[in-house]
């Protein structure tokens, strides 16, 4: 109880507003009425699960969401990613953390919401307003991670883009929860969507020592 009123005071003190649902069942109450900009969820509640919530935010909205919680397996945080997160923290952490985290999450949607409602590239189509991507005509069942990738690479044809540059911008990875093995099964999950093979990739390919990049080479953009 100390914790959330710690928190709650130090996210005020930074000029936000802030609703605490200490259940599930109140935080149902709350995002009914639509008005965030921002969850932040632990995994154990009281009465369900921050996961369960998580994905029922993310049937109808892309408002970033942040976990917040003491599980720390590496199982929890790629669920946590797979399902819908854009962040996830584990305790203890310190306080200033915690805000630079909220701060990039809120700045990142911010410039999100204002670029290009679409990207058209090689047959692969986003629509940025209603957060959906299609291949030749037909909708990709995409994870929100796997919807962030393809985003970033769509914006950045042609450019080689090292895996640290990409976990920083998809989240902001300053400790070591993300790594480049998870993010190659990220890409390779990305790729068995995308791709015609994923055996041999014509879209996002691997540039040896590199990183990653979007062809653009030989398909029509």
């Amino acid at each position: 109880m100390s914790l959330i009123n710690g928190l709650s005071f130090a996210v005020k003190k930074e000029g936000y507003e802030i609703d605490v649902a200490r259940t599930a069942l109140e935080g149902d109450t709350l995002w009914a009425d639509d008005k965030y900009d921002l969850a932040i969820l632990d995994v154990s509640l009281p009465d369900g699960s921050g996961f369960d919530f998580c994905r029922k935010i993310r049937r109808t909205s892309k408002v970033p969401v942040m976990f917040l919680t003491a599980a720390d397996e590496e199982t929890d945080i790629i669920m946590g990613l797979d399902i819908g997160g854009d962040d996830y923290i584990t305790k203890p952490f310190k306080l200033a953390v915690f805000l630079s985290r909220i701060n990039a999450l809120l700045r990142r949607s911010e410039n999100f919401n204002t670029d290009s409602t679409e990207l058209n590239l090689g047959g692969i189509i986003v629509k940025r307003l209603n957060g959906e991507a299609y291949k030749q005509g037909k909708r990709l069942e995409l994870t929100a991670s796997e919807y962030k990738l393809l985003c970033l690479f769509m914006e950045n044809p042609g450019r080689i883009l090292s895996s640290e540059h990409i976990l920083a911008k998809l989240w902001d990875c300053s400790e070591n929860y993300i790594d480049n093995n998870s993010l190659t099964v990220y890409i390779r999950r990305l790729r068995t969507k995308i791709e015609d093979d994923p055996k041999e990739p014509k879209h996002i390919v691997t540039v040896r020592g590199m990183g990653y990049k979007w062809n653009t080479e030989g398909i029509s953009v």
